[in-house]
């Protein structure tokens, strides 16, 4: 359950962003692109927090506790930059994509369902990218800001929760 609702989470960041883009001509082919991404990115992730896991036995909940947070940090501070540029759909694609990076590498470290996960991400930032590109074109007054503050807040959530779940394991 953890692993269908993160990749909701990580989906939330993508509306938020793509709320505030009025003007995109390909809206199927950015939201299939950037879905892709964002099954692409944790597979690399899940990768390298299995290969973390091995080296890191020990640190791993601790470590991964840690990234989720400054992630979850990220989000919530990420709402103050107020700058719009117009940038590239593929550029766009992996700058919206970058967090399930990081997001799968604590998973990959918790050692929790890549395959869930990776479907999860995939189908939320599809189905909610699309819609929200939709939403931004028809100017429904709509706050990306909530979205990152509520994503931010459930990638945080998440990250104590691993780290008290870690001090009462050892």
């Amino acid at each position: 359950m953890q692993e269908i609702l993160t990749g909701l989470i990580v989906a939330l960041d993508v509306v938020a962003l793509y709320l505030l883009l009025p003007d995109v001509k390909r809206r199927l082919l950015l939201s299939l692109w950037t879905a892709i991404l964002h099954m692409i990115f944790p597979i690399i992730g899940y990768t390298l927090g299995n290969w973390m896991l091995t080296l890191l036995t020990h640190w791993s909940n601790i470590i991964s506790s840690v990234l989720l947070f400054f992630i979850g940090l990220q989000l919530i501070l990420s709402t103050k930059n107020r700058q719009v540029i117009a940038i590239p759909i593929v550029i766009l694609a992996i700058t919206a994509s970058l967090d399930t990076f990081s997001v799968s590498i604590s998973f990959g470290m918790l050692n929790l369902q890549k395959h869930l996960f990776i479907m999860s991400a995939g189908i939320w930032t599809f189905v909610l990218s699309y819609i929200s590109l939709h939403l931004a074109k028809s100017h429904i007054p709509l706050k990306g800001d909530v979205l990152k503050w509520i994503a931010g807040i459930s990638l945080l959530t998440i990250s104590i929760l691993t780290f008290i779940n870690s001090l009462d394991n050892t």
